[in-house]
């Protein structure tokens, strides 16, 4: 249970690494691999594998879009 919780938030932590300087296709795989290790949970409670399928799809784009609109605003001078 540790090492399948440390890997769920290693990929959180690289999610997250990804969105910082906005790249939208490493964030939107990482997202998705955060999805699918979080989404086995789903899987043990009703049984139905296909919603891995989705909430990885739903995640990929999730990430991919708001980074995408991101781009096109001007990071402020610090």
């Amino acid at each position: 249970m540790v090492l399948a919780t440390a890997t769920t938030d290693t990929a959180y932590v690289f999610f997250n690494a990804a969105v910082v300087p906005r790249r939208r296709v490493r964030a939107g795989n990482w997202n998705a691999i955060w999805y699918l290790l979080s989404a086995f949970a789903v899987i043990s409670y009703t049984g139905h594998a296909i919603y891995v399928d989705v909430a990885v799809l739903g995640s990929w784009i999730a990430a991919l879009v708001p980074i995408a609109w991101l781009v096109r605003i001007p990071r402020p001078n610090t």
